[in-house]
């Protein structure tokens, strides 16, 4: 394993979705700390690029995997590669996930089948290849990039919200299980940010988006690290964002609804 110049052993943290946005800085705050890094993401151009970049700008390696999560053989194809290459995973982050807005009875189906496969299964499969290692080491970190869209239902995004229910609930379940066994594991849920999610899932205009504003993603990056570090179980970014969050937990889930419905409607 190769080291740093103080000479402590190297660590390397896996990230998807990493070649933009919350992804591309989580990498950066990960190699700005000496994390080597694997890059995951769809575009292997686009990975060559931002590894290029970090390794111009830190003292770190790294690895990129050209891998297309819709696909269910992919954690598998990554797996193997690490372990072909002898490259050890200290710390996982599962960042990779998009939306879709609109009526559930207008969408297309077949992007929302891919939307589960991405922010559920692959996130819950390479949680599933990554985890034992960790326990046998009896260290390691896990951040489930989940959102505020977890606290609440989701009309016109029913879907999206509903995955990240589900992150947001698989990742308290497994900070529990592994209190004792020196693995955290932390589900990061920001509100708005200003990445590419909003034109991909089609809800730029959205008064969510337009009217109640975006955090920087940098900013958002750096509040997960800091509580992926601190082994904080469930982290919300935002003193707005922490208010949403706690009025959705004590709110009848109708009403509720019926607000999120009028946030998710266009201007």
């Amino acid at each position: 394993m190769r080291s740093k110049q103080n000479g402590a052993p190297s660590q390397t943290a896996l990230v998807t979705g990493a070649s933009s946005g919350i992804g591309l800085e989580l990498a950066k705050v990960l190699a700005r700390h000496g994390y080597d890094l694997v890059l995951v993401a769809r575009k292997r151009d686009a990975l060559e690029a931002v590894a290029g970049q970090i390794e111009g700008q830190y003292d770190v390696k790294a690895h990129v995997f050209a891998a297309d999560l819709r696909r269910r053989e992919a954690p598998e194809a990554i797996w193997d590669f690490l372990r072909n290459e002898a490259i050890p995973v200290t710390v996982l982050i599962n960042n990779a996930g998009f939306g879709l807005g609109g009526e559930f009875a207008d969408t297309e189906l077949t992007r929302e089948l891919e939307m589960i496969q991405v922010n559920i299964a692959a996130l819950t499969h390479l949680t599933k290849l990554f985890l034992p290692a960790m326990i046998k080491a009896k260290s390691g970190r896990v951040l489930n990039v989940a959102s505020t869209a977890a606290f609440q239902p989701g009309p016109l995004m029913a879907v999206y919200y509903a995955t990240k229910a589900y992150v947001l609930s698989f990742s308290e379940a497994l900070a529990e299980e592994l209190r004792n066994t020196g693995v955290t594991v932390t589900a990061l849920c920001p509100g708005p940010t200003r990445t590419e999610f909003a034109s991909e899932a089609g809800v730029t205009n959205s008064r969510l988006f337009s009217l109640f504003g975006a955090a920087d993603a940098t900013d958002v990056a750096e509040y997960g690290f800091r509580a992926m570090m601190e082994g904080t179980r469930v982290a919300i970014p935002g003193i707005k964002n922490k208010i949403v969050a706690q009025v959705n937990r004590i709110s009848p889930r109708a009403i509720t609804a019926k607000v999120v419905r009028i946030a998710q409607q266009n201007r």
